[in-house]
Order: C-alpha cells, then sequence, then structure tokens
C-alpha cells in the first residue's frame, strides 16, 4: 500500500497555494484533513480516516493529504470512483502542502498532470491489500492452485507431453477455446496457466453477470494495447453456456479478426449450449473428471499445504469421496484438518466421512448426463440385464432425477421393447406410474425397481413399435390412403347406398368369412406391417412380408 501511496497524483496551484497558503498539519498523525466548503480550502476540520482506509495504511498517515471537496464530486461525476472510496492522496510534498498537491484536481483539465491517474491508483491499493489477505483466507482449493503445466495433474490425453495443446501453451500461440469438463476438472486452472505462460495480457470475465458492455469494454482495451505496444489480449468467460445468443454474437469478430484469443469454460455440452458461428472459430477440448490416483497427487499437496499428516489410506479415502472433483477433494480435505486442528486431534478417517457427507454425483437433471443415463437406463432393461437396470435407476434417483420421467419411460419401454410378448408388462409399468403419484419418493423407489427388474427380465419384441412406424412411414410418403368403400361410413343410409358405402362388408362374428378379408385400401393390398415376433406370448402367423 504505501508504494502505491507514494504514486498517486501531484498535483499543484501554485495560484491556490499562494491565497491560502501551506495547509496546516493535523495533530495526529490518523488525522485527515477535508475541506468544508467548496470556496474555500484554507479551513479544513480534522477528521479520523475510515476505518477501511486505515487499516491499509498503517504508519503511512503523513504522507496522506486531503482531497478537495470539488475534486471529489468533479471525480464521481466522472464515474472514476464511488462514494464508498475515500478519496485520499499522498505524494513526496505533502508534509510540506498537504491541500497544494491536489489543489489542481478542481480543474476539468487537471486530472492527469504528473504521475498516474488516482483511479489507477486507488485501484491498485486496494486490490493489493486484497490480494495479500486473500492467500490468508482463501480457500484450499485456490491456495494450491497450479501455476504450471509441470505442476499440473490429470487431462493427459489433451495436455500430455507432445500433445498439440501443451506445444501451443509452451510456445505462447494458444488458438480460442472452448473447454468442457464437468466441475473439478481443471478448466479454471488451465486458463490460468495460459495467463501465468504467455505473454499476453489476461482479462477475465464470468457469463453469469457479465454484460455485452462489459466484454467491449474488454475489445477496447485489447484494440489500445495490440495498437500502442503490440500486446495480445486473452479473454477467459468462466460459464460461457450462460451467455444468450446475443452475448455469444458480440464476441465473434474480435475473435474471428484476432484482437481477443477466447478461452470458454463450460460444464454443459457446447455444441448445444454454444452458438455454431462461435464454435466454428473455436477449438473444442473436452476435460474429463480426475481419477482416484491423480486426486491422491493434489490431496497429498493439499495436505502438505495444510501442514496436516495424511496417511496413504485416508488420502485414499478422500479421493473416493470426492467423485473426480479435484475442488471437492481439497474441499474435504480443508474442513477436515480444520475440525481436527479445532479439537486438537489427529485426522482421522471419522472427520474425513463427516466433512464428506454426501459424495458429489456428476449429474445434471438437463445435460449430457441426464441422457446418459437414461439411455443406460433403457438399454440396460431392453438388453435383459435388471442389475444394470436398477443400478442406473439408484444413480438417476440418487442425483435428483425427477422420478415421473423414469416412470415414463418404463411405460414407453413397456410397448416399445416388450409389446405383446408380455402383455402384462404393459400394465405393471403404468400401476408404478400410478404408485408413484399415489406414495411418492422415498417409497415408491419400491414400485419403479419392480417395474424396471420385470421389464428387464420379460421377454422381448418390438413387433407393435415396428408396425406402428412403418404404418406412419407409408402415409407421410404416399398420403392416407382412402378406404375400400366396403368400410366407409354408413352412417346416412340414403346417401351412404347410392355411392355404395358398406357394399360387400361381411360382418366377421355372422359369416368366418370376414377373418380372412385384407381391409387395406386397395393400393396397398398385401402390405404388412405387424410381423409377431414369437417371443413369449406373441406367436408368429407365418405370414409373409410384400
Amino acid at each position: 500500500p504505501g508504494r502505491h501511496l507514494l504514486q498517486h497524483v501531484q498535483l499543484r496551484s501554485d495560484q491556490a497555494k499562494a491565497q491560502d497558503g501551506a495547509a496546516e498539519q493535523p495533530e495526529s498523525g490518523r488525522d485527515v484533513a477535508l475541506t468544508d466548503e467548496v470556496g474555500r480550502c484554507g479551513d479544513l476540520v480534522p477528521r479520523k480516516l475510515e476505518p477501511e482506509l486505515g487499516g491499509l495504511v498503517n504508519g503511512l498517515e503523513e504522507q496522506l493529504v486531503p482531497v478537495h471537496p470539488l475534486a471529489r464530486a468533479l471525480l464521481q461525476r466522472q464515474q472514476l470512483v464511488g462514494v464508498q472510496v475515500p478519496l485520499v492522496i499522498g505524494g513526496g510534498g505533502a508534509g510540506e502542502d498537504r491541500l497544494g498537491v491536489v489543489i489542481g484536481l478542481v480543474f476539468l483539465g487537471g486530472l492527469s498532470h504528473r504521475g498516474v491517474s488516482i483511479l489507477r491508483a486507488m485501484g491498485d491499493l486496494f486490490a493489493d491489500a486484497a490480494r495479500e489477505r486473500r492467500e490468508e483466507t482463501a480457500p484450499l482449493a485456490y491456495r494450491a492452485r497450479p501455476t504450471s503445466l509441470a505442476e499440473l495433474v490429470g487431462q493427459e490425453h489433451v495436455l500430455g507431453e507432445g500433445t498439440a495443446l501443451r506445444l501451443a501453451i509452451e510456445q505462447d500461440r494458444v488458438p480460442s477455446l472452448i473447454l468442457y469438463g464437468p466441475p473439478g476438472s481443471g478448466k479454471t486452472t488451465i486458463a490460468r496457466i495460459v495467463a501465468e505462460q504467455t505473454g499476453a495480457a489476461f482479462e477475465e470475465l464470468s457469463a453469469v453477470s457479465a454484460r455485452v458492455d462489459d466484454v467491449r469494454a474488454v475489445f477496447r482495451r485489447a484494440e489500445e494495447r495490440l495498437g500502442g505496444n503490440d500486446r495480445r489480449t486473452i479473454l477467459f468467460i468462466d460459464e460461457i453456456h450462460r451467455f444468450n445468443k446475443a452475448q455469444q454474437d458480440s464476441v465473434l469478430h474480435a475473435v474471428e479478426d484476432g484482437l481477443v484469443t477466447l478461452i470458454g469454460a463450460t460444464t454443459e455440452n457446447p455444441y448445444f449450449e454454444v452458438n455454431s458461428a462461435l464454435l466454428s472459430r473455436c477449438t473444442v477440448i473436452e476435460l474429463t473428471a480426475l481419477s482416484e490416483h491423480e486426486l491422491g497427487v493434489i490431496i497429498a499437496r493439499g495436505a502438505e499445504e495444510l501442514d496436516a499428516e495424511a496417511s496413504p489410506e485416508l488420502v485414499a479415502l478422500v479421493a473416493k469421496r470426492a467423485g473426480g472433483d479435484a475442488r471437492a477433494a481439497l474441499q474435504i480435505l480443508e474442513l477436515a484438518q480444520a475440525t481436527a486442528a479445532a479439537d486438537g486431534i489427529p485426522l482421522s478417517e471419522e472427520l474425513v466421512l463427516d466433512a464428506s457427507r454426501k459424495r458429489p454425483l456428476l449429474y445434471d437433471r438437463k445435460g449430457d448426463q441426464h441422457y446418459d443415463f437414461a439411455s443406460a437406463f433403457i438399454k440396460s432393461m431392453r438388453g435383459g440385464d435388471p442389475n444394470a437396470s436398477v443400478y442406473y435407476l439408484a444413480a438417476m434417483l440418487e442425483a435428483g432425477e425427477d422420478p415421473r420421467f423414469i416412470a415414463r419411460r418404463m411405460v414407453i419401454l413397456a410397448s416399445e421393447d416388450v409389446g405383446n410378448a408380455d402383455p402384462n408388462a404393459l400394465v405393471v409399468a403404468v400401476a408404478a406410474a400410478q404408485a408413484l403419484e399415489h406414495v411418492g419418493l422415498p417409497e415408491a423407489q419400491l414400485n419403479l425397481a419392480q417395474a424396471a427388474i420385470y421389464l428387464a427380465r420379460a421377454p422381448k419384441s418390438n413387433a407393435s413399435a415396428v408396425a406402428i412406424w412403418e404404418a406412419r412411414s407409408d402415409v407421410r410418403e404416399h398420403g392416407n390412403a382412402r378406404p375400400p368403400a366396403m368400410l366407409r361410413s354408413t352412417g346416412h343410409k340414403g346417401a351412404a347406398k347410392a355411392r355404395g358405402h358398406g357394399e360387400g362388408y361381411l360382418y366377421p362374428h355372422d359369416e368366418p368369412a370376414g377373418f380372412d378379408v385384407s381391409y387395406l385400401p386397395e393400393e396397398l393390398r398385401g402390405r404388412r406391417y405387424y410381423r409377431p415376433s414369437g417371443s413369449g406370448e406373441e406367436q408368429a402367423d407365418g405370414g409373409e412380408d410384400r
């Protein structure tokens, strides 16, 4: 803080100095003089430093000077500072003339005369102090984050020795990237490593809070850097899938023109969530969840950072409970160690289990995991594996999947994949769906499990499904062919008789020959949609396909 205080703007006004004279030194080092009247600069009223500023400049009070009220209003009007920032400036001549070094700020043209701007100086002052405090208060996952490729653990398939992406980072020629992977797989870490190793400026935005104006401001600064000193800019957008279409479109031209190198991070499938135009300008890098062995390396580093003793068994337990998420693993370790330190006991298995009440599950009800687990569940029942069926059912329920969605899928499968090979399968599936509505979870898990196992063990036939699919395909391709005259309505007796409706129709209950007649439209005679599978109760009829 002291270094930045001494770098603040130093401006003098000879006129004000001659009129008001040198400002009187405050009696107390922690008192700062502030003017009460806009038109007068000599009448100074002692005032205590704001607490947040006082904590930052402890021991440097004699180098502080007051800010004239006009200067304060001017800077706030130009939105250079907020009302919450104590406008205090330091300079080499502060001890001699506190007021004189800042009085020039009241003139519109005098915001930049010698030295750096007040905005940058005050920003540096608080930013540096925040960084120093963050090192002490930040979570372990932040403090133990790798800063180089050599320290990075995992993702060998894209960042191993000799891979294209690793060489691009090492040679400072990183292309625009979309990093896609589960939480805790290293997306933000990779982006920060690029920032450490590249010669480009690094700008970071969060898609949760950033606006189009924020993106445009980054582009303006990037253009100034590129034109002023030929320095490139890397723009990192976290959770880029949260950008709407307009926000994503605002990035297109800057990426295509090479004004910025974009690095986007997302846990959602970018092919679903990111515009195709932006995808075509970026390289998609898919990251995977970390293995327990890789997590073990990270956990050991975290234990060293915490100065904690963690046996290999405890490291393995934390890795197992973390579910492939490095951030979750370090959070479990940090919480368990904090509990152990507070109680004055060594780190133990009980503390680790207490810190990880429930293993984090990689699942998103609207993302890839939703579709992957639902697909595995359906295919397991179709393939006749009751064990896999009940496992994927349990995985979806534990992850919070909508049980109605699961019940609907079983009702569909009962007709699509079991059909008339076991007509009771549909009855069981519908009964499970109704039981879910009457009973609700968690008890309805029993009904869902019973139905899933029944469907997995039932004989299979998709003959009914194929029949409707083929029939609809013919209708779409050839139109809805008109029924033969004998099948048309005879509701209006006179008109029906005159048009030949119902003529030649055989009532099957009176004339068994009616069971052997083809009822298809004339142009589809001989077409066969339903072909019994011969499985279970669905007996083959020996018919031939046309």
